[in-house]
């Protein structure tokens, strides 16, 4: 679901919402309690997020050919 920013044109309170894509945009600003004077703004978004743990890991990484490290970094020298 994309965030939506929004912009009161009485008061200029300038707020996001998380909202569906098939909700009808806001029209009552939540600062002032007016009705009908909330705007929406055209902003650059966010962009991609990765979020977690392993995305490299599990995507991307090469295989090695060789034994993994994990088990020559188990063992110690003396």
């Amino acid at each position: 679901m994309p965030t939506y920013e929004y912009q009161c044109q009485k008061c200029g309170h300038g707020f996001s919402e998380f909202q569906r894509i098939v909700d009808p945009p806001i029209k009552d600003c939540p600062k002032c309690k007016r009705k009908d004077c909330v705007e929406q703004i055209i902003s650059g978004g966010s962009g991609l997020i990765f979020k977690g743990s392993g995305f490299y890991e599990t995507d991307y990484k090469r295989k090695s050919s060789g034994p993994s490290s994990s088990k020559s970094s188990d063992t110690k020298k003396d």
